[in-house]
């Protein structure tokens, strides 16, 4: 009987050297004569255990990692082929703690399968949700997805089934469904890895938008940044095109959806979802006015439904299990899973998806461990390099959109990065101003000069100049890039700045930053 190994081919177990841990394994197994394939998988996010090998056995797939090259030779002896024992044993993967805690959703496959495999993706429960769908009239499709609570999983956290409602009401000859994979925020990479490890889920789900709204054709724009994303997605929009589930009839059923590749060219603003629509459209990517909304007129003027990656993987499995059985995860508002991606300064860095609800405190020490340093946790950002710098004192505060819109934060894309108390904060304060005055398109004048003055009056706090004058100064841009800006880039990035300033007031003043400087 050939034995299955699954090596990752998700990127950041790229950057750990799986490519070298493949193909030594492919190596042995040549020189043992050994009856076995390789299979690339995504990963299951314990990327402090990456490369996680995996091998399937009579008795369950049983884990090693984290495996460098240097280390294949010593597993094979070890019996690795029938889940020997060896030093980087880790068991059932499914019972080491990080993954045991969690609930899987959208993620329920990915680490799992063959990302490519539509045979392995069906095996695994995949397009029963279309399945379901395809027997539907739109208008029930729209509010299953409606009734399941299931909000904007890119950071707006605007409810999904308003969207497609919208889209569905507008009457047009031609309307698209565009996923927004231009995940630029630091600390998250949840779509990259839908995208590497289960690209089928990503597809089904914009399908089941299409059909829901009417829609014949969809895109993807993903960063370019992201190559091997996307190369899978474009790999696995063939399959899904030979295979009937893409084309002029999904399913054999009446209605055509097909969907398109593009890659994005390195520009932050464009996850923004009106300048995403301007570059897709092959313009400069700026901001646009709203109204006209994109749901009304979007891409070529057209009624447009844009989600984020994870928001349209999650709804398989809404019309797979049904609304109430999603709505059931999660509080308040807040209903189902969300994938938190925990980075920084954290000894288990990885990608937690569970119900809405935990603490801040619970997710940075229990789950994430604390610092890789060992030293305290100063701040943790939420929401990417537009979050609020929380401290300890905040820790406290639930994983909920509102509960954190209350203390003056964000969900966003759900990224932490956690901070020792070595963090300079001021510094911390600076980087966001100057990240937004790189970043800005330009279209308006809050965010483009804003951030540029922002850099310019911190840099007199960080001097000693006038720094109450300065600080306040510092605290009125922030008000008027807020509530002044066309976009989240000029009217998030008072977050991290204010945030900064009040929570850690002592980083601001003068004999903190001479003593920084010394």
């Amino acid at each position: 009987m050939t034995v299955t190994i699954y090596v990752p081919g998700d990127s950041g177990a790229l950057a750990l050297g799986a490519d070298k841990v493949a193909k030594a394994i492919e190596a042995e197994i040549l020189a043992h004569g050994i009856d076995a394939r390789i299979v690339r998988n995504g990963s299951r996010g314990l990327y402090w255990l990456e490369p996680m090998v995996e091998v399937a056995t009579d008795a369950g797939r049983v884990a090693y990692g984290p495996v460098s090259a240097k280390d294949v030779p010593s597993l094979f002896e070890a019996g690795f082929v029938t889940g020997g024992q060896h030093k980087l044993s880790l068991g059932d993967p499914e019972k080491i703690p990080f993954l045991a805690k969690q609930t899987r959703l959208t993620f329920a496959r990915c680490g799992i399968t063959d990302p490519v495999s539509l045979e392995d993706y069906e095996a695994h429960g995949g397009l029963t949700g279309l399945k379901n769908a395809v027997k539907m009239i739109p208008a029930d499709i729209v509010k299953q997805v409606t009734d399941s609570g299931l909000r904007g999983r890119g950071g707006a956290g605007f409810p999904t089934g308003i969207k497609w409602k919208t889209v569905h009401d507008t009457a047009a000859e031609q309307k698209y469904i565009v996923c927004n994979a231009d995940e630029g925020d630091s600390a998250t990479f949840a779509d990259r890895m839908i995208m590497e490890g289960d690209p089928f889920v990503l597809i089904e789900g914009m399908a089941i938008a299409g059909l829901a709204t009417g829609a014949t054709k969809g895109f993807v724009y993903i960063r370019s940044e992201y190559p091997h994303a996307i190369a899978v997605m474009s790999k696995a929009v063939e399959v899904a095109r030979s295979a009937g589930v893409l084309g002029k009839s999904v399913l054999g059923s009446s209605q055509g959806f097909d969907i398109e590749i593009r890659s994005g060219a390195g520009a932050y603003v464009c996850g923004e979802e009106t300048s995403l629509l301007n570059s897709l459209e092959g313009k400069r990517g700026v901001v646009r006015a709203k109204p006209p909304l994109p749901a009304i007129q979007g891409l070529f003027g057209k009624p447009t439904v844009i989600n984020n990656v994870i928001s349209l993987a999650s709804v398989p499995i809404i019309m797979d299990k049904g609304a109430e059985y999603y709505r059931d995860f999660g509080m308040g508002r807040s209903r189902g899973t969300i994938p938190i991606q925990i980075a920084g300064n954290t000894k288990h860095g990885g990608l937690f998806e569970v119900a809405f609800g935990l603490t801040l405190g619970e997710i940075v020490d229990e789950i994430g461990g604390g610092t890789v340093t060992g030293r305290p946790v100063k701040a943790v950002q939420v929401g990417g390099p537009l979050g609020a710098y929380f401290p300890r004192a905040l820790f406290d505060t639930p994983f909920d959109y509102e509960e954190f819109a209350k203390r003056d934060g964000l969900i966003g894309h759900a990224g932490i990065t956690v901070f020792d108390d070595s963090a300079d904060m001021l510094k911390m304060a600076r980087f966001a101003m100057e990240f937004c005055a790189i970043e800005s398109c330009g279209k308006c004048t809050p965010c483009r000069i804003g951030s540029t003055r922002g850099v310019e009056t911190l840099d007199k706090v960080a001097g000693g100049i006038e720094p109450e004058k300065n600080l306040a100064l510092v605290t009125d841009l922030c008000n008027t890039m807020k509530f002044g800006s066309l976009c989240a880039l000029g009217g998030f990035t008072p977050y991290p700045v204010m945030s900064a300033l009040t929570h850690f007031p002592e980083d601001f003043r003068p004999v903190a930053v001479a003593q920084a400087a010394e």
